[in-house]
């Protein structure tokens, strides 16, 4: 039987099947080489030069940046498989605090700022509402050129729209205006953007699942406001 011949479902439950497996290789065999690699590389540091210290912080540094690629294509691998399940109510408080405390914890070098304090109100999202933000706060430091990063962190509940808007600000490069669209790697044919335009993919596509919305705007004096909108759970 020719692939042309096969019935569309069995098609289909066969490319959903394939992805399962690749999503398990990148969950385990992949992540886990990489985890070795960065353990075995934080080893070596008190056996190196200075001069081999320079080329170990850039294997280090990559190394933390693939284990977080492969935890980005885990979470869209799940958006991907799962079922057309309906967001519910989520505590956006919860989410965000946990997601701040969580990359802060793995970028020693960066300085998070809380703006305030966040909304008690839950939003209509779902678990994956935490792949959102950790892809947002850690974009704002890998892409960031500035010693020290620097990531502020905001929210605000707008009532008469039923809604809350989240910003994270940072005083990297910025991005042109028209580059914005791009730069969420979502063009007609699905995914132009890999590596990583792939996090930023992920955060449109759930806020569109969410019914929300996400932009980007200038930060003063310098560096990228990226604003996630969420509608508020009645």
């Amino acid at each position: 039987m020719s692939e042309a011949d096969v019935d569309p479902e069995e098609r289909l439950k066969r490319q959903r099947d394939d992805l399962r497996l690749l999503n398990q290789v990148m969950r385990h065999d992949i992540r886990n080489d990489l985890q070795l690699v960065g353990a075995y590389a934080e080893l070596l540091d008190d056996h190196v030069d200075e001069e081999g210290k320079e080329y170990l912080d850039v294997i280090k540094r990559n190394t933390q940046s693939a284990v977080s690629l492969t935890t980005t294509v885990r979470d869209l691998a799940e958006v991907m498989l799962r079922d057309d399940a309906e967001p519910s109510r989520v505590s956006l408080n919860r989410v965000l605090s946990q997601q701040i405390e969580e990359v802060r914890s793995g970028y020693s070098e960066a300085v998070f700022t809380v703006e305030g304090s966040f909304p008690e109100e839950p939003v209509v999202a779902d678990e994956m509402l935490s792949s959102v933000f950790r892809n947002l706060l850690r974009n704002a430091v890998q892409h960031n050129d500035e010693t020290p990063p620097k990531v502020t962190v905001s929210a605000r509940v707008d009532e008469g729209d039923g809604a809350v808007e989240v910003r994270v600000a940072d005083n990297g490069p910025g991005i042109p205006e028209d580059q914005r669209d791009e730069i969420f790697g979502k063009g007609e044919k699905g995914l132009d953007s890999p590596g990583a335009g792939i996090g930023l993919y992920l955060v449109r596509s759930l806020v569109e699942i969410y019914g929300g919305d996400v932009w980007i705007e200038d930060n003063e004096p310098k560096g990228s406001v990226f604003v996630v909108r969420l509608r508020l759970a009645e």
